[in-house]
């Protein structure tokens, strides 16, 4: 069975036969990933974003290569306006509208190279891992936090996991907190076996 009920949307050629700086903002790409992964009737639907079924997500491609530490970065999440001072905030701001007509909740940036070449399920882990980064602010008691509108307080979200192997190795995974993660992986993948390990630019950004 295929990994989604339509064909993924691709990146434009002209983007990727062009050396120019180049960022395309694709509201195929926005609407893909939301009746594949968010919505109710969603092909690959994910119980864990119902709270983007109330969230605006714009999606770009680009073709200006990223890395850090000597690693390539394919995708990244991020907030629709940075904390940023009033000058630079205004002038993201007003590029961020000629992209997408509003600042949505979420920007989602995606390395269309990549995009162009990888397989379905190469695709689908990518997507979802940065909707896995657009997530809910909790509350002093682990609750969801929502605004005085009665719309989730969106924020970027971490890993649910982050300990040493060594710690795991020498104590166990109830003693490391992650036992939930290593049950998980050995019942197996849900969809596909896949790997993008450290290709999340959001990921990189929060590495100490």
């Amino acid at each position: 069975m295929p990994l989604t009920d339509k064909q993924r949307p691709l990146p434009p050629l002209e983007l990727l036969e062009t050396d120019a700086i180049c960022f395309a903002a694709s509201a195929d790409l926005s609407k893909w990933a939301r009746a594949t992964f968010i919505a109710d009737d969603a092909f690959l639907r994910n119980d864990d974003h119902r709270h983007l079924n109330q969230a605006t997500i714009g999606a770009l491609w680009t073709n200006v290569p990223n890395g850090r530490a000597g690693r390539s970065i394919i995708g990244q999440a991020e907030r629709g306006l940075p904390p940023a001072g009033k000058w630079l905030r205004a002038r993201i701001e007003r590029q961020i509208l000629d992209w997408f007509g509003d600042v949505p909740d979420f920007i989602l940036t995606f390395d269309a190279h990549y995009a162009s070449q990888c397989s379905d399920a190469e695709f689908c882990v990518l997507v979802e891992h940065e909707l896995y980064h657009c997530g809910q602010e909790r509350d002093a008691f682990g609750q969801p936090k929502f605004r005085k509108s009665g719309l989730p307080a969106f924020a970027i979200r971490g890993h649910d996991v982050e300990e040493f192997v060594g710690v795991v190795r020498r104590y166990g995974a109830d003693a490391a907190g992650v036992r939930e993660l290593v049950d998980a992986a050995k019942a197996g993948p849900e969809i596909a076996n896949v790997s993008i390990a450290q290709a999340c630019g959001t990921c990189r950004l929060r590495v100490a």
